[in-house]
């Protein structure tokens, strides 16, 4: 007798589970990064019609596929049309990849998080060298919170190509890391649906309570100025820089990639998670609430970040500014309390006039402090998470329990995503009435949790962040693109925009409006066709493929050229999810074929 499918405990566990899963690293680290980069607010202008053209109906076709179909992503596509079983593959392959990695970044927030509790932060200064006469040269030419993150943390090795030895205390962050995710999703909708409420709700407590402590902070009004307020050329007036904006092609794209991306489309989980839904439940509804929810916390995160990011700013200009005092106070046996930062400009030029010789020789010790330069430094990702914000945390006062939330919030980020992505790989496989008649679903979620921590020990190595970054930025981008455009056309003009709003109107008693038949129909698929051959172009023009490798001596970062195996790895993760949509279809057709042949009457 067939088991019947499992149920989440209500529709809200549902959604929890969903904006658990959409909300997540990406709304912390890298919409604040593209709102500073196209122009402070007017990026929200792309932002939001890029939210109704893309994200809210390419949501709501997942939702409503696997809320239809009752299966995961292979079993639902499958159904959909039996050459269409490589897509429901390649998202797995793709879910698959970023489970690899993704994890990574919490085995990094665990470690952050357990060193929280120290006192002083072990981030806020740099250590005596062997013989203690100094500090160490490395963090001396970088910053504490960049040594602790390249040193401490990675071990970090100076190319890609010397891999070095898996550095243990990572390592044991990452089997913590996946046996927190075990744990999560060991007994399925069952436990997840419990877990999902603290995913869900605890990061908006913390996020509240940064708001409240950012906002008081000095210096974060010029933060949050420079967010909404446009930057460009000081010949154009703000609205014309802001059209400047509306007109440059990269700030649409982007806003579409930030869309698509942050959503989780094409992975297979929203299709997963839709599929223990009952037949009648409101998906429309629920596309438009976690659409509009994850937005608006990209937003709201954004305000929180550059309130920090202002302190930070302000507070390294300000010492800038102070260190430039004490030296010409010294220099020039000036009063106590004379040079301030009003009149410095005024006084270094006097003191240029008056006193040429010994002003040339102090000249070079003279910092060009400047709050603008300090703002303008653009940092996304791991950047962002690791060295930005530790750098504004050891600053503040009581810093151990801004940094005990801020890393305990990136962990519940994380873990949310994590149960998405471990969602997309566990549900075909549980569906799989072969695979579930020898091991029970205990067993299954156990050994694909195994199996990535055993391959995300690549990422604790000396040479590993390099790995993460070329999983990160190649291993999802083309083949989503692929595999979303393969969901849209498939039931657009496969299985049939008529049938499935049938489908639909039998199911949820609701018809489908003008709106989402124009966007699934037309709209959408053009968007996505315009993204892949941007991605495309881009990758051609870019020519030989380059990383940031961290370079000791001179303590920042350097640019250097992939070696040949980097890029053969590079190929094979671009080729093993998208190859295997046309294999899929070639098989079935093969093996039709060989069916018929069977079956053929013997002349």
């Amino acid at each position: 007798m067939e088991k019947t499918r499992p149920l989440w405990a209500t529709p809200l566990q549902f959604v929890f589970a969903c904006i658990s899963y959409a909300v997540g690293l990406g709304n912390v680290w890298r919409f604040p990064y593209l709102c500073q980069m196209y122009g402070g607010g007017s990026f929200l202008v792309p932002y939001i019609i890029m939210l109704v053209v893309e994200g809210m109906p390419l949501l709501y076709l997942e939702l409503a596929v696997g809320q239809r179909m009752r299966q995961g992503s292979i079993g639902a596509w499958r159904t959909v049309s039996p050459y269409l079983s490589g897509v429901g593959v390649a998202s797995v392959v793709v879910s698959f990849f970023l489970c690899m990695y993704y994890n990574v970044v919490n085995a990094w927030a665990f470690w952050y998080l357990f060193h929280s509790f120290q006192d002083p932060l072990p981030w806020s200064v740099c250590p005596l060298n062997g013989n203690r006469t100094g500090y160490i040269e490395e963090c001396e030419k970088a910053s504490s919170t960049q040594y602790f993150w390249y040193r401490k943390t990675l071990n970090i090795s100076p190319s890609i190509q010397e891999s070095g030895a898996v550095q243990w205390e990572p390592a044991l962050c990452l089997i913590l890391a996946w046996l927190v995710v075990y744990l999560c999703i060991l007994r399925g909708t069952e436990s997840t649906g419990r877990v999902v409420y603290f995913t869900a709700l605890l990061p908006y407590c913390v996020l509240i309570i940064y708001l409240v402590r950012g906002l008081t902070l000095h210096g974060a009004t010029n933060g949050l100025a420079y967010m909404f307020t446009p930057k460009g050329s000081p010949m154009l007036s703000p609205l014309a820089f802001q059209m400047e904006q509306l007109a440059n092609p990269k700030a649409w794209i982007n806003a579409a990639t930030q869309i698509f991306f942050s959503l989780g489309l094409g992975f297979g989980s929203l299709i997963a998670f839709a599929s223990y839904n009952e037949p009648s439940n409101n998906c429309q509804k629920h596309a438009i609430i976690v659409s509009i929810i994850n937005s608006s916390t990209s937003i709201f995160a954004s305000i929180v970040t550059f309130s920090i990011y202002g302190f930070k700013a302000t507070f390294n200009y300000e010492s800038c500014l102070n260190k430039v005092i004490l030296l010409l106070t010294n220099s020039f046996d000036l009063e106590d309390g004379f040079l301030t930062a009003n009149n410095l400009e005024q006084v270094k030029d006097y003191l240029a006039s008056a006193y040429p010789s010994k002003y040339s020789e102090v000249f070079p010790q003279i910092k060009n402090c400047s709050l603008e330069t300090e703002l303008e430094t653009a940092v996304q990702g791991t950047g962002l998470a690791f060295i930005v914000y530790t750098e504004a945390i050891k600053n503040m006062e009581v810093s151990q329990l801004w940094s005990v939330l801020y890393f305990f919030m990136l962990l519940l980020l994380g873990i949310g995503s994590m149960l998405g992505n471990t969602a997309a790989i566990l549900t075909p496989l549980t569906d799989s009435k072969v695979i579930s008649s020898y091991l029970p679903k205990e067993a299954i979620s156990g050994l694909v949790c195994l199996a990535n921590c055993a391959i995300g020990m690549l990422f604790t190595m000396e040479a590993g962040s390099y790995w993460f970054d070329i999983f990160n930025d190649y291993a999802a981008t083309l083949s989503l693109l692929l595999i979303v455009l393969a969901e849209t056309v498939a039931v657009c003009y496969l299985y049939g925009l008529s049938r499935f709003e049938s489908d639909l109107k039998a199911m949820t008693g609701r018809a489908l409006n003008w709106y989402w038949k124009a966007m699934w129909g037309g709209v959408s698929p053009l968007l996505i066709i315009s993204l892949f051959i941007f991605y495309l172009s881009d990758y051609i023009s870019t020519g030989t493929l380059r990383y940031q490798a961290w370079d000791a001596a001179q303590g920042q970062l350097v640019t250097k050229d992939y070696p040949p195996h980097a890029l053969a790895v590079i190929g094979l993760l671009v080729a093993a999810s998208t190859m295997c949509i046309p294999l899929g279809a070639l098989g079935t057709l093969i093996t039709r074929r060989l069916k018929r042949g069977d079956t053929a009457p013997v002349a």
